[in-house]
């Protein structure tokens, strides 16, 4: 699946809540089937910047895809690294370079985020685009 249609999923998976805290039950859940990161990847180089909780992220470049795995040592951090791996995980450099992130706040995660973990979020969206820039750079 392309980046967008994920994301229309996800958009589509949220509007079926009608309230935040079935949200964010929703978003623990998807942070429990987070594809985990070796723990050789748990460095200080993986670790995002700005985020009030621990979070780890780790990318590869898989024949022309590029492969994140993450962790986080908070639940609901867990979940919203959960989210933006199923987005960005298995997709070319390029799309992830190219992709805006507006199904953000088309869910309305950001305004629901104390503001530390709104500027986590942020982080951790940048470190998946450097991971991108990286690996498009080495082509």
């Amino acid at each position: 699946m392309s980046i967008t249609e994920l994301q229309a999923d996800i958009v589509d998976e949220f509007s079926l809540f009608d309230d935040w805290m079935q949200r964010y039950e929703y978003i623990i859940d998807l942070g429990k089937s987070l594809p985990l990161i070796d723990e050789q990847y748990k460095t200080e180089d993986n670790i995002i910047k700005g985020c009030q909780s621990k979070v780890w992220v780790h990318g590869e470049l898989l024949e022309d895809k590029i492969v994140f795995t993450a962790d986080s040592d908070a639940i609901l951090t867990k979940g919203i690294i959960a989210i933006l791996i199923r987005v960005f995980s298995n997709q070319k450099a390029t799309d992830i370079l190219d992709a805006n992130t507006d199904f953000i706040d088309a869910i309305g995660l950001k305004e629901h985020l104390s503001p530390t973990r709104a500027n986590g979020l942020v982080s951790m969206i940048k470190q998946i685009k450097m991971y991108a820039l990286a690996f498009n750079a080495k082509n």
